[in-house]
């Protein structure tokens, strides 16, 4: 069973004859110097593709060397030679913008972006990056609400990725240590959301033994390196739980509740990867499972047994 669509077509792997003569008599390749997009000799061209390729290289370059400001304004200037019906490579520049904006401080401008990218995302895949891209802004802009709102939608649409529900779980979990040693201990964010010790301490469990349940689940597809990165991933799951002194009836309930849906077919129903938004049904983090686990009484039957701070994650 594949769940997150990593499946090939068997033509790749076929033999050379099998898949008919595609051979090229002759072919020279284009060969580039490292970073040959730096050279101003190459802006001397009336070929808008050849400038936009050379804008977004360049602004590609800055911004993973750190240099925000360089890639902004490569960005910026990418974005007058993109063909108005090229929005894939228009939504990427966007992107790199807006988080060029969130380093550079430019909350404003950056939520400006992403509001952009937000009215024209039109499928799943669109989304998805969408929320990543949320996420690591409202990261940076401490933003710890719309930042925690953010992974939730990120668990709905993709409810089968380990990492978006291992890193909900990681900022519950800090979320709680900053609130164990601050004295003001924060109870609702701005937006409302309910950042109580209780809460925090339930919602870390219930990511974590999620992301352990879906794990094990693709240890059975994996081998070599993935396999071996999961297990050790496993292993600073259960030291986790441990930290978030869980009793076992509450591990056993939570995980009974996340596993509910993990049935290989539903789960081949529910990957919804590239479909349109207007045809995607979605129901919200608390529908799915935050309602549910909240009804099982955990809090009242756990007592939240506080953080230990002998093991870390």
């Amino acid at each position: 069973m594949e769940i997150f669509g990593s499946n090939f077509d068997d033509s790749v792997f076929s033999e050379a004859k099998d898949r008919g003569s595609m051979f090229i008599s002759s072919y020279n390749a284009k060969r580039c110097e490292p970073e040959w997009f730096c050279e101003s000799a190459v802006l001397d061209t009336e070929d808008s593709l050849e400038k936009q390729k050379v804008f977004k290289f360049r602004g590609d370059l800055a911004l993973r060397q750190g240099n925000y400001q360089t890639a902004l304004d490569a960005y910026s200037s990418c974005l007058e030679w993109i063909a108005d019906n090229n929005t894939s490579i228009k939504r990427d520049i966007l992107e790199g913008m807006a988080r060029c904006c969130a380093k550079l401080g430019d909350r404003g401008r950056a939520m400006d972006l992403v509001d952009i990218l937000s009215k024209e995302a039109s499928n799943t895949c669109h989304l998805t990056s969408l929320l990543l891209l949320k996420v690591s802004i409202y990261r940076h802009l401490g933003a710890i609400g719309p930042r925690m709102i953010s992974l939730e939608e990120l668990c709905s649409l993709v409810p089968y990725n380990p990492w978006n529900w291992f890193n909900l779980g990681k900022m519950c979990l800090e979320l709680l240590e900053h609130t164990a040693t601050s004295e003001k201990k924060e109870r609702e964010d701005e937006n409302g959301l309910d950042l109580s010790e209780s809460k925090l301490w339930l919602k870390a469990c219930t990511s974590f033994i999620r992301t352990r349940l879906l794990l094990k689940i693709l240890q059975q597809q994996q081998s070599s390196f993935a396999r071996e990165r999961n297990k050790n991933v496993l292993q600073s799951l259960e030291d986790a739980l441990k930290r978030l002194n869980a009793n076992e009836i509450t591990l056993q309930t939570l995980t009974e509740v996340m596993s509910e849906d993990l049935i290989p077919d539903k789960m081949k129903e529910d990957y919804q990867d590239g479909e349109s938004l207007s045809t995607v049904c979605l129901q919200s983090f608390g529908e799915r499972w935050w309602n549910k686990i909240l009804l099982t009484g955990i809090l009242e039957a756990d007592g939240r047994g506080g953080v230990r701070s002998d093991t870390t994650l």
